[in-house]
């Protein structure tokens, strides 16, 4: 799947919820749907972001595992945070992040925003070394 590179292409890969779902569980499963419980390939969307196995009946959970587990917001508003952190060039706030994306509760935007910036996050990279370009400027 291509990388959006504007709004537009964001708002032509990620229409629906469903899209959203759907682009999670290629990122999770590439090789396609296998049932834990039988290998089962084969499945239907159930309710609340869960894979229905079609010979076991066995329940997967699209989210788990991820940091979306168990969020309250849809996951269309998620992937629209991330895509608006990530395409700003000075940075978002968390009162920015609730007013764009109309989240209700400020807390629930800054919880979410501190999420994301964690996960931007290399814990383990190396310093720094040699000639580095910066913003275009040699440092």
């Amino acid at each position: 799947m291509p990388y959006p590179r504007s709004q537009l292409d964001f708002d032509k890969l990620f229409k629906t919820d469903k899209e959203c779902l759907e682009y999670l569980l290629k990122l999770k499963q590439p090789k396609g749907f296998q049932c834990l419980k039988c290998g089962n390939e084969t499945y239907w969307l159930g309710s609340r972001e869960k894979l229905v196995c079609k010979k076991c009946r066995a329940e997967t959970s699209i989210t788990a595992d991820t940091l979306f587990h168990k969020s309250r917001l849809p996951l269309g508003v998620l992937y629209r945070a991330m895509w608006w952190i990530i395409a700003q060039k000075n940075g978002v706030s968390a009162q920015g992040l609730q007013r764009i994306l109309g989240i209700g509760s400020y807390e629930t935007a800054w919880g979410w925003l501190h999420k994301f910036r964690r996960l931007m996050v290399i814990s383990d990279r190396e310093k720094l070394s040699g000639m580095v370009e910066i913003d275009e400027t040699l440092v």
